[in-house]
C-alpha cells in the first residue's frame, strides 16, 4: 500500500509542478508520476528534508525539485522541436 501511495503523491506533485509552470508534461499521468518522483529525488538532494513528509517524500522540496525538473525538461523538448523543423 505504501508504494501505491508513493506513486499517487508523486503524480500529484508532478501535476502541481506542471500546473504552476503552465506546461504540460509529456506522458500524461505516467509523466506526472515520473516528474514527481524525480522531483522528490532532486529536491531532496538540493534542499534536504523539511516541511510535511507524505509517503516518504518531503512535500516542499519535492515540489520545488519537480518544478525545476519540468522546467528543464520543457526547455530541452522545446529546443529539440525547434532544431527538428
Amino acid at each position: 500500500m505504501g508504494f501505491i501511495l508513493y506513486l499517487i503523491v508523486g503524480g500529484v506533485i508532478g501535476w502541481l509542478a506542471g500546473l504552476i509552470l503552465g506546461r504540460d508534461i509529456p506522458g500524461g499521468v505516467i509523466g506526472n508520476i515520473i516528474a514527481g518522483i524525480i522531483g522528490a529525488w532532486l529536491g531532496g538532494i538540493i534542499f534536504g528534508d523539511f516541511g510535511p513528509n507524505i509517503a516518504g517524500m518531503a512535500a516542499i522540496p519535492a515540489l520545488i525539485g519537480a518544478i525545476i525538473f519540468v522546467f528543464i525538461l520543457s526547455f530541452i523538448l522545446r529546443n529539440l522541436r525547434k532544431n527538428r523543423h
